[in-house]
């Protein structure tokens, strides 16, 4: 008789499949479309930051430039002088690290999946690297943008962009939230210097590298060569 109780109360596998790809599969395409319809709109926002950075600065200085290239369904690209920003959408939808502290807010704890998230890079090089063609120049990820099924977000970053946008449970993105966010991190990259390596680090250099020096630098050049991201004061939210 017990058998046939604990048998009669088990779940049929099948169906236990099915509810699981109905809620978190489900919720994963729900996600994925919210992110897809957000990139969407971020690249709108970035080509009206551009064509108004553009608008704004050859007036004071013809020298410098702002300028949008939209690089495909998964990749934007935002120059402003010096710098160039790459916007990157990942297509796979991830759930926050546990150890993360907004697992311990009653937004996250009232519903479990409103902790998965996609997912936008962003990322800031030198406009000289991609000028130049110099394929061993370094790139540095400054931000990345998280967002939910019901639409909220938040931004982890270093310095101002991790405080300034991590109210997840009332932060809704729109596009007056985006264009925050874009001016935010175009203020964070441009404050973010470029910094002789150490003389130890450069002071040799072979005769091929030499050769092909002027055509494709072989000497990797990036911003604060020789330190991580991870160094810099205060860890991404």
């Amino acid at each position: 008789m017990e058998g046939k109780g604990k048998a009669a109360t088990t779940k049929d596998p099948f169906e236990l499949i099915i509810q699981l790809m109905q809620a978190k599969a489900g919720m994963k395409q729900d996600v994925f479309a919210r992110i897809k319809d957000a990139f969407a709109l971020l690249k709108e926002v970035l080509a009206e930051l551009a064509g108004h950075l553009e608008t704004a600065i050859v007036e004071k200085d013809p020298r410098l430039h702002a300028e949008f290239e939209d690089k495909g369904e998964l990749s934007a690209q935002l120059k402003v002088a010096g710098d160039t920003l790459i916007f990157h959408m990942h297509t796979n939808v991830f759930k926050l690290d546990q150890s993360h502290g907004l697992w311990k807010t009653g937004y996250l704890e009232d519903d479990e999946l409103r902790g998965f998230f996609g997912v936008v890079n962003i990322y800031n090089f030198l406009s000289d690297s991609f000028k130049f063609d110099r394929e061993r120049d370094l790139g540095y990820l400054v931000a990345r943008l998280f967002l939910n099924k019901d639409g909220h977000f938040f931004l982890q970053g270093k310095r101002q962009l991790g405080f300034l946008y991590n109210d997840l449970p009332n932060d809704v993105l729109d596009k007056a939230r985006l264009m925050e966010v874009t001016r935010s991190v175009v203020l964070y990259v441009l404050d973010f210097d470029l910094l002789a390596p150490p003389y130890d680090q450069v002071n040799q250099v072979t005769v091929e590298e030499m050769k092909q020096l002027n055509a494709n630098s072989l000497l990797s050049t990036g911003k604060r060569l020789g330190f991580r991201f991870q160094a810099d004061s205060d860890d991404p939210t």
